[in-house]
């Protein structure tokens, strides 16, 4: 993670010796970000066998993707956002091929994750892949993302706190196992970052570390548990009830400011980190649906079977409704 790493590119891939490559890059990639890809690739004599551009990530496409793969093609690189690179890293599982993340913004923790997330006939999944063998952020490029962006990101990155707490209460509720170190990995790099919330190229680089580990983190404990609870399951009510969609870590974050008071703790950390770094600012330019939010926290406890979280050890939705509208910080965040 540095500021170049993009044009370094063809540099990380021929110290693992691979020179023979497909590209799956973002569709709308600014196309100097493309070239300056392609030039480090041909500066250290590596081939680009097949590229392609991504515009939805479907398992449908990726599979279309793996028929043109040639055998001998080495290496699979997702180049730009989140669905590149979860088609990518998909197609590079199904070809045993080694995978490169480059992303070109830190929206999520996908880009170092051990799932791919895909939709099958239509209806979003998550599908089992691997870690990539080599991330590869370019902190200038991050940096020049959509704010947007940068508030998605940090909004996926606090989840890891009500994660691991509901994680715990899954422990006490049902005796599901708890990988100590998948949990401390993931809450110690989120307080890295929260120590230092600043949106500039340091603060680039531990918003990506922080993703990173997180990834690794779920590597480790073996399942989504380290990175994704009460709070993911409110995202995803939102994804399949809400009339439009937000960005994942935005709807992350707001919903992980609500499970830590649902939960008792954390929660003025959460919400003052959430203030520094902008996301109620961002989320104010463009207010969630006050009625949305409540059907998804009634709707989210169902969404994944045999996933204990505090959503499912009482109704929350009343509790959730008196801090929409009583809660200083949300002020302004929801709209009738």
């Amino acid at each position: 993670m540095k500021s170049n790493a993009l044009d370094r590119l063809g540099i990380y891939l021929a110290r693992a010796k691979h020179f023979r490559v497909a590209i799956l890059q973002s569709s709308g990639l600014k196309s100097e970000l493309l070239e300056r890809a392609l030039n480090s690739l041909a500066a250290e004599s590596i081939s680009v066998d097949f590229q392609a551009e991504v515009a939805e990530a479907s398992f449908e496409q990726a599979a279309s993707h793996l028929a043109q793969l040639s055998p001998d093609t080495q290496a699979v690189v997702g180049l730009g956002g989140g669905k590149a690179l979860d088609t990518a890293k998909y197609v590079a599982f199904l070809a045993n091929r080694t995978y490169y993340a480059v992303p070109t913004s830190l929206s999520n923790d996908g880009f170092c994750s051990p799932q791919s997330s895909l939709t099958l006939t239509g209806h979003r999944c998550s599908l089992v892949a691997r870690l990539p063998a080599g991330v590869i952020v370019d902190t200038a490029v991050c940096l020049e993302a959509p704010l947007s962006l940068w508030w998605s990101g940090v909004g996926d990155l606090v989840a890891k706190i009500t994660a691991i707490h509901d994680w715990k209460l899954a422990f006490h509720a049902r005796g599901e196992p708890v990988d100590d170190l998948a949990a401390l990995l993931s809450d110690a790099t989120v307080r890295q970052f929260m120590a230092r919330p600043i949106r500039d190229h340091e603060g680039i680089r531990l918003l990506g570390t922080s993703l990173l580990l997180n990834g690794i983190a779920m590597e480790i404990g073996g399942s989504s548990r380290p990175a994704s609870g009460s709070e993911h399951l409110i995202s995803h009510a939102l994804d399949q009830r809400s009339q439009r969609p937000r960005l994942h870590g935005l709807q992350v974050g707001m919903a992980t400011y609500m499970a830590a008071h649902l939960q008792g703790q954390r929660a003025a950390e959460v919400g003052r980190v959430l203030d520094q770094t902008g996301f109620w600012d961002g989320i104010r330019s463009d207010p969630f649906s006050r009625a949305e939010w409540l059907d998804a926290v009634q709707v989210a406890p169902s969404i994944k079977a045999n996933f204990h979280t505090v959503l499912s050890e009482r109704d929350c939705v009343q509790e959730v409704e008196r801090l929409i509208d009583a809660d200083p910080l949300l002020d302004g965040c929801f709209v009738a």
